[in-house]
């Protein structure tokens, strides 16, 4: 019997800006289940023979009409129970972007919205702890 294994590749992407010394991230309002009209990262399936950093532009651009030409890898995230549909393991990537670019909601997002990292929705799956993760390793610099 041939083994073929049943977990899926995901990317997210926490976009910042900083607005008026206001630091806010990018989030989507989800159109459909799971976690339909919660807020969450923008993000989804990797396409097969598709790298990770072009995964995570092409789903920030497709969900939110925003193109960006640098990210950097958070973290990969791969609890086994993040995702009711399957067991998904999501590489998370970070980038900042002009406070003049202007999202739009596009594919399967209802509606998008910059929130201050400090006033952020309740979010769908395990964003939240990836958004902490972005904050720790990219904003807030450790003092020495």
């Amino acid at each position: 019997m041939i083994y073929t294994p049943k977990i899926f590749v995901t990317v997210d992407i926490v976009l910042i800006r900083k607005n008026q010394n206001i630091i806010e991230t990018l989030l989507i309002q989800r159109l459909n289940d799971p976690f339909k009209d919660f807020w969450a990262l923008p993000g989804g399936f990797v396409d097969e023979n598709e790298e990770l950093e072009t995964a995570a532009k092409r789903e920030l651009f497709e969900e939110t009409d925003l193109n960006i030409y640098q990210v950097k890898q958070i973290k990969t995230y791969g609890n086994p129970k993040r995702d009711p549909r399957s067991h998904t393991i999501s590489v998370a990537f970070f980038g900042e972007i002009d406070s003049l670019a202007e999202a739009k909601a596009k594919d399967d997002a209802k509606n998008v919205k910059w929130f201050p990292i400090n006033e952020l929705p309740v979010l769908a799956f395990d964003h939240a702890e990836i958004i902490r993760d972005a904050i720790e390793k990219y904003i807030q610099k450790p003092t020495y």
